[in-house]
């Protein structure tokens, strides 16, 4: 052999051990993804820790990663609306939950806020692809527990492991998830866990949001926090262990005996077909030869917009929703829409007065400072000590496919808004650009 052919066989070699170990490192940093747990606190308004000195557990996250100034509900601000938009980054009328209750005029079957039968069929859940169906397609493993949903098959997939939602689950209930998770990712027989928590919402319906129980809930999940934080540092997952928090929505003040708005004062209620939910916003299907008229007799009520269903602002990104109904009527900000007030339940206090069985909502329009949401974030994949701009909750979706390393579905999220919480790493490179450099290198080599 020629000291030229030598020469060149060398320098071949050499680029071809080069270029290995290039796609050896991209290999790896594309599969060597963080596993992810994720907490849904139900009405959580974004102000609730703004005092954060007497908060250790939330304040060490704050400190350790990042907060939004505050997170914008989809329309409604209500929970399954926004636990949809929250897991597939999509709005309202593209995934088809638009509401806690809803009905499907042409089966005539209800969705009564995920407590009857029927609310686990398939129409309205497979309207979109929430994240845990598509790591499983992806043959990633996802433990669950509590959160609503989990345990309904959509698209034929459920998760590896649902512990099935029940009302409030307790203060036990969420420190015993906790504990199940961080072992199931720490052994690896899961790439990612959501837990659900109520009792922030559940205090803040009874009792309104200024309340001194919400105030007791808040600090006891920030003491649940400092446990799980403890045992995140024990168990020495700070740097494999993406750890995000999010809530669904705020709460806002109700005055019961002061602003309730009675459906039977303007309209014969004989004449609507169906009436869906009570409160901020409700769906009304009138008979068809009395729509007109009872479209013209609630546009003189005060307090409250009523929308034709093409008539509902853009901006709400929902009336092209599956479910929507025919006329959607939407309360000011603390009214109360119902059929009748004589038919709500009352309880008497300590003066035998009757008061309202709830003294906070949600379900206003989105934009309404009180439907606020929080978001935070911690671990390897963000940065620390990171105060960002407000985001929207169908920003969350590719925030969380960005840190288990898959590409997001197609969504409605803005990825110039959250990017900025992200860390600059190989591992927040998407996965499909990083093997389009790998069969660049591989055809490279071949080359040689």
């Amino acid at each position: 052999m020629s000291p030229f052919i030598s020469q060149s066989v060398t320098m071949s070699r050499d680029k071809l051990n080069i270029i290995t170990a290039v796609i050896l490192i991209l290999s790896r940093s594309c599969n060597a993804n963080s596993k992810l747990l994720l907490f849904l606190i139900d009405g959580f308004r974004y102000d609730y820790m703004d005092d954060l000195q007497n908060m250790a557990g939330f304040r060490a996250i704050v400190e350790n990663g990042v907060k939004v100034d505050y997170m914008t509900p989809d329309f409604p601000s209500l929970s399954y609306p926004n636990y949809y938009s929250l897991m597939t980054g999509r709005y309202c009328e593209v995934h088809q939950m638009t509401g806690n209750y809803m009905w499907d005029k042409d089966s005539m079957k209800e969705f009564l806020i995920g407590t009857n039968p029927d609310s686990r069929l398939p129409l309205w859940w497979d309207g979109s692809e929430p994240l845990w169906v598509t790591m499983q397609k992806l043959g990633k493993r996802v433990y669950m527990y509590f959160w609503p949903g989990c345990e309904v098959s959509i698209l034929g997939v459920r998760p590896t492991f649902c512990e099935e939602y029940v009302y409030n689950p307790s203060e036990k209930n969420l420190t015993d998830s906790m504990e199940s998770a961080l072992s199931m990712l720490k052994s690896n027989k899961a790439d990612m866990a959501a837990i659900y928590y109520e009792k922030i919402d559940v205090e803040g319906h009874h009792y309104g949001p200024q309340s001194i129980q919400i105030q007791r809930a808040v600090h006891s999940l920030d003491q649940a926090f400092q446990t799980l934080n403890r045992k995140i540092k024990e168990k020495n997952m700070r740097d494999e262990l993406n750890v995000v928090l999010f809530s669904d929505h705020g709460m806002t003040e109700l005055k019961w005996m002061e602003k309730v708005i009675e459906l039977e004062k303007y309209i014969d209620m004989s004449n609507i077909i169906k009436m869906m939910d009570r409160g901020p916003v409700v769906s009304l299907w009138p008979k068809q030869d009395k729509f007109e008229e009872i479209y013209q007799n609630l546009s003189t009520v005060d307090n409250m917009n009523v929308y034709k269903r093409q008539e509902i602002p853009d901006r709400y990104h929902y009336k092209n929703g599956r479910f929507v109904s025919t006329l959607t009527l939407v309360a000011e900000p603390g009214w109360f829409i119902t059929e009748n007030k004589a038919k709500l339940p009352f309880w008497k206090n300590s003066t035998k007065e009757a008061e309202g069985w709830q003294h906070g909502w949600h379900g206003y329009d989105n934009e309404f400072l009180d439907m606020r949401g929080i978001f935070l974030a911690q671990g390897p994949d963000f940065k620390t000590n990171y105060r960002a701009a407000p985001i929207r909750t169908v920003d969350v979706y590719n925030v969380l496919c960005r840190t288990l390393g898959i590409e997001p579905l197609p969504n409605n999220g803005s990825w110039s808004r959250v990017e900025c919480m992200l860390k600059n790493s190989a591992a927040t490179v998407r996965p499909a650009l990083i093997y389009s450099w790998m069969l660049m290198l591989l055809t490279l080599s071949m080359l040689l």
